[in-house]
């Protein structure tokens, strides 16, 4: 008899032991697969604008389950990869239903979304007219574009435009909505003219409909010239137009033009361009040029445009991401790539008499971009975000309806987050956001000496200097905090030196009231001189007091309700005793935080909050003052030529 255990046992260990170590070697791999977020900020401090298949920006957030948020929008995206990836697997017979949904915001009891829908015909026959039937569950509201759209219950009853009632036989078209749920968005069931269709999750292509020229592709043979030629009769500059005579420069706390007159900049922000739209938000329920004329005969003459550095890379490798906007509203524009669209707001802005500052608002194209701390990504580099401000400069140096660049919207970070912060100091660390402005501000002028620099400030700056001048404490308590971009302490001891542009400097702080976020300052009772005492002297007022540089507030605004008018009317002072230089957050209506200046058909104008602005635009004898010594501001305005000054 053999001693020991017997071979079928120890074989039976053995495959146990393979089974488990597979085990632990798939649950690592998984584990390793995951995106690390953890090195996110936990205590967002702003607004966040929404978004549908064009839409969302906005700023900073304080609440704690805005990361759980995040995580399930991260989850949501993983899930839409996968499944685009089996975009194969789906069968391509009969009516196919591709539909994707982007980032999400609270409206009241509802979860919003901006929702895409392809319908893609795999029939034997072209569709002549239809009718999409969705099942959604937990269905509250709806509001679309390319197609008229009906809630019923938890049914979405939509029902072909005009312009794209026609679906060629393997052809498709695109339709969507800002959509409101009680949970989740989850699409059910789907049927076509009565027939059942496959639904897929995942992306949807933009209109490829042989009977249907209203795309803005630029697709099709002979046709194809007649665009081109259409294009280019479009954006050629007016005649009225004179190049070179309207650049500005700086005198102590001044912004002057060529003469030496002092000006006003009282402008406005539309965003878009940064959240995955690929042009301004609300084309997908107003026309675009008489939305550009009504903000100049309102009497803003300037238009901050938030953007995203990956597509202005995208434009300069020759790459056009697609314009998302109501091709039915805007036909003109159905013949354009999303930058001759933007370049067309260019010829429209100056034949209104405005002038246009780019905003880097984001590294990503994302409507939540702005939410990353710093001015590169692990998608977007440094050096990318370099070249991006590069070609805007070089490509525009001879257009000077772009009067300024605002170098980079909200430098942001917290002691705890370490190099990913932002920083205002003397070295050249990566996270330097005063270095990175002088170096940008540089890149730029070298391409343009003409412009307008705007830098704006940090989220902490130290409270000592010499103990801690390289950030190396996380202990809140040694910092001084202030609203994103809205922390400039860093000037007083760190000063931008722009060398022999040192005359185009301007700095650009943010501020918003309690409803985005209550500050310190906001507890208890607060008036003018509190505010001016807790808050903007030191942080950034000072700047202006001392004459070292005119300052821009790049951002404020809020709804026009309690507890946010008191903070803006006190805003509202400080601008008009000082003539501060400012662009008003913001023209969209879709700014969850803040609301706009047109309510939600991007055509009806707030008038209650239009009146209180329009106390801070410049104007001379009831005339609006623009900034275009040749073309006078809307039906309202005049020119700067005529303008005695400030």
């Amino acid at each position: 008899m053999n001693g020991g255990i017997s071979k079928k046992i120890i074989a039976g260990f053995v495959a146990m032991g393979v089974v488990i170590a597979g085990l632990i070697i798939a649950l690592v791999v998984t584990n390793l697969g995951k995106n690390d977020d953890s090195w996110k900020k936990t205590e967002p401090k702003k607004k966040s604008e929404m978004v549908s298949s064009a839409a969302d920006d906005s700023e900073e957030d304080e609440d704690l389950s805005d990361e759980e948020d995040e995580e399930e929008e991260d989850s949501e995206a993983e899930e839409d990869s996968s499944e685009e990836e089996k975009e194969d697997d789906v069968k391509k017979e009969g009516y196919v239903i591709s539909w994707s949904s982007g980032n999400g915001w609270e409206d009241g009891d509802k979860k919003m979304s901006g929702l895409d829908i392809g319908i893609n015909n795999y029939s034997d026959s072209a569709v002549s007219g239809w009718t999409l039937e969705l099942e959604i569950d937990d269905l509250k509201s709806c509001d679309g574009w390319n197609g008229t759209f009906k809630v019923d219950g938890n049914k979405l009853t939509i029902t072909n435009a005009d312009y794209n009632a026609d679906i060629a036989k393997g052809a498709s078209v695109t339709c969507g909505c800002n959509i409101g749920t009680g949970s989740a968005l989850n699409i059910k069931s789907a049927k076509l003219n009565g027939t059942d269709c496959t639904l897929k999750k995942g992306k949807v292509s933009q209109n490829n409909n042989n009977n249907n020229n209203n795309n803005n592709n630029n697709n099709g043979g002979n046709n194809n010239e007649k665009k081109d030629v259409d294009v280019k009769k479009l954006l050629k500059r007016s005649k009225d137009a004179k190049q070179g005579d309207d650049w500005l420069h700086t005198d102590g706390n001044k912004i002057l033009d060529e003469s030496g007159k002092q000006v006003w900049l009282t402008g406005v922000n539309w965003f878009g361009y940064n959240t995955g739209t690929n042009t301004f938000d609300g084309l997908w329920n107003s026309e675009f040029e008489p939305t550009i004329k009504a903000i100049a005969d309102h009497g803003f003459n300037l238009i901050r445009v938030p953007m995203s550095a990956e597509l202005i890379n995208q434009w300069a490798a020759g790459e056009y991401p697609q314009a998302n906007y109501n091709n039915a509203y805007n036909e003109e524009l159905n013949s354009m790539n999303s930058l001759q669209i933007f370049d067309y707001f260019l010829k429209l802005a100056e034949e209104n008499g405005m002038k246009v500052m780019p905003d880097i608002h984001s590294a990503n194209t994302d409507a939540s971009g702005h939410n990353a701390n710093l001015w590169y990504t692990d998608r977007v580099s440094a050096k990318e975000y370099y070249a991006a401000l590069e070609w805007m400069a070089d490509r525009y140096k001879d257009n000077d309806t772009i009067i300024a660049f605002d170098l980079k919207n909200e430098p942001h970070g917290k002691p705890a987050e370490g190099d990913q912060a932002a920083i205002w100091n003397n070295s050249k660390a990566d996270n330097n956001w005063k270095y990175v402005a002088e170096t940008a501000a540089k890149k730029v002028l070298a391409k343009n000496p003409n412009v307008l620099i705007m830098v704006e400030g940090i989220e902490i700056y130290p409270k000592n200097i010499k103990k801690n001048g390289d950030y190396k404490s996380q202990d809140n308590e040694d910092y001084y905090f202030n609203w994103w971009g809205g922390n400039l302490r860093g000037v007083k001891d760190y000063p931008i030196d722009l060398g022999k542009h040192q005359d185009k400097l301007v700095y650009s702080p943010h501020d918003y009231g309690p409803t985005v976020y209550e500050q310190p300052w906001f507890e208890g009772s607060y008036d003018f001189k509190s505010l001016k005492k807790d808050c903007w002297q030191d942080n950034w007022l000072y700047i202006h007091e001392k004459k070292t540089a005119p300052l821009l507030i790049g951002e404020w605004g809020g709804f026009m309700t309690e507890p946010n008018i008191t903070w803006m009317t006190y805003m509202r002072q400080l601008i008009k005793e000082n003539h501060l230089n400012h662009t008003f957050w913001c023209f969209n209506a879709n700014s969850g935080d803040t609301g706009g200046l047109v309510l939600d058909d991007f055509t009806t104008w707030d008038e209650e909050k239009y009146d209180f602005v329009k106390e801070v635009l410049w104007q001379e004898d009831g005339k609006f003052v623009g900034l275009d010594h040749k073309i006078a501001l809307g039906k309202n305005g005049i020119t700067l030529s005529k303008a005695k000054g400030l």
